[in-house]
């Protein structure tokens, strides 16, 4: 069982890399279908709980930009035993204000709050309590590099 914590900007590949290769294995849980619940932090803390509980391995599809974002996620699976991975995903800024143009409807965010997500996002590192991290990039149409993590100095042992 293990619970999988996907970061980086909106329009980067989140959703479409959950589809590919965790749809069939993992319950999703994203805040974005959670529009209109008042208290959409308490909701997703309730669906994991209970798929954890029921032994089901997540996926926790949202932009998780910085630590704190992270560490409640991490301290819940850790208190159900499960294993933490945490794949962050490498687009610039200009791949995903393009990709971005390209949605419709609900998919499509406003430009401020990608760049509202880059202000915040900190790239991961083991010592928050991941077991295992990888880095993601979008080779071709709906296909992924996913390469081991490599930590830099300054995030190394922090």
């Amino acid at each position: 069982m293990d619970l999988i914590i996907l970061i980086g900007l909106q329009a980067s590949g989140k959703s479409t890399f959950y589809r590919a290769y965790f749809s069939a294995t993992h319950t999703l849980v994203s805040k974005d279908l959670m529009r209109n619940n008042k208290r959409p932090a308490r909701h997703q803390t309730q669906m994991i709980t209970e798929a954890l509980q029921a032994g089901r391995s997540v996926i926790v599809d949202n932009t998780n930009p910085t630590r704190e974002d992270r560490a409640e996620l991490i301290q819940l699976a850790h208190q159900f035993g499960a294993t933490v991975s945490g794949y962050y995903f490498e687009s610039s800024l200009k791949q995903c204000l393009e990709r971005n143009k390209q949605r419709e409807g609900r998919e499509k965010v406003p430009d401020i709050a990608i760049f509202t997500t880059l202000k915040k996002l900190v790239r991961p590192a083991y010592s928050e309590g991941f077991d295992q991290l990888y880095a993601v990039r979008i080779a071709c149409e709906n296909t992924f590099e996913v390469s081991p993590w490599e930590e830099d100095a300054a995030t190394h042992g922090k």
